[in-house]
């Protein structure tokens, strides 16, 4: 497995508990999705990039954990979101014991890919 980027470490070291094994478990996911994904930190947060583009972003907060596919539609393209999880138009909230499926992120990931790719064809 590749090495944790440093300022990603740093950042996620100040979580503990339930909420740091959440987190470690959804930048594993997305590790294993996005093997050849840069990883940093970008809006203050853990981020992937590919191409120089954010693909996922999360974060633990003190209620609970975010998902950020940095995009104001991707949510929508998703369907079977758990209900113990709440969306808006470019966050997941889930709770900090919770962890995603790893279908779920694979979704994601899709969703946020596609539309990167869609936009690349468009120009």
């Amino acid at each position: 497995m590749t090495p944790i980027d440093p300022a990603v470490a740093a950042h996620l070291a100040r979580f503990t508990g339930p909420q740091a094994a959440t987190l470690m478990h959804l930048r594993d996911t997305l590790r294993a999705l996005l093997p050849t994904a840069v990883e940093c930190i970008k809006y203050g947060m853990p981020c992937f990039t590919v191409d120089g583009k954010a693909v996922a972003g999360y974060d633990g907060f003190k209620q609970h954990c975010s998902y950020f596919p940095h995009s104001g539609s991707a949510l929508a393209r998703v369907a079977d979101i758990p209900t113990w999880a709440t969306t808006d138009k470019g966050t997941l909230r889930f709770p900090i014991d919770r962890q995603l499926p790893k279908s779920l992120v694979k979704a994601l990931v899709r969703a946020r890919l596609d539309e990167i790719a869609e936009a690349a064809r468009a120009n």
